[in-house]
């Protein structure tokens, strides 16, 4: 069974910067893409970051600028390095992949910004 899992999440004051890890229980390259997500309390789940095998990542423009994807294939792991951080950035980030026709995510790591 193909496992991603988040690690990283933590609580940090408004203008902090944090590392998200989506580590995959096989190589990255297995799945056509990966994701980054987030969902804050009592609000829809919400689109952060696409990261395309091959190709440029696209981000929401909530996090455009402050937000970075990037990979390490070697340890078949994905990251989220988040700067400037704000309060409405707090939530539960979820990482998620798609192999062939199967949807794949994580169980989520908090990130809570506040002072």
């Amino acid at each position: 069974q193909v496992q991603l899992v988040e690690s990283g999440g933590a609580l940090v004051p408004p203008g902090g910067s944090l590392k998200l890890s989506c580590e995959a229980s096989l190589s990255i390259f297995s799945f056509s893409h990966m994701e980054w997500h987030r969902q804050a309390p009592g609000k829809q789940r919400e689109l952060v970051a696409t990261v395309p095998r091959y190709g440029s990542r696209v981000y929401a423009d909530s996090v455009k600028g402050r937000f970075t994807v990037s990979k390490d294939i070697e340890k078949n792991t994905v990251y989220l390095l988040m700067t400037n951080l704000v309060p409405d950035d707090t939530a539960v980030y979820y990482c998620y992949a798609l192999m062939g026709s199967d949807d794949i995510w994580g169980q989520g790591t908090q990130v809570t910004v506040s002072s």
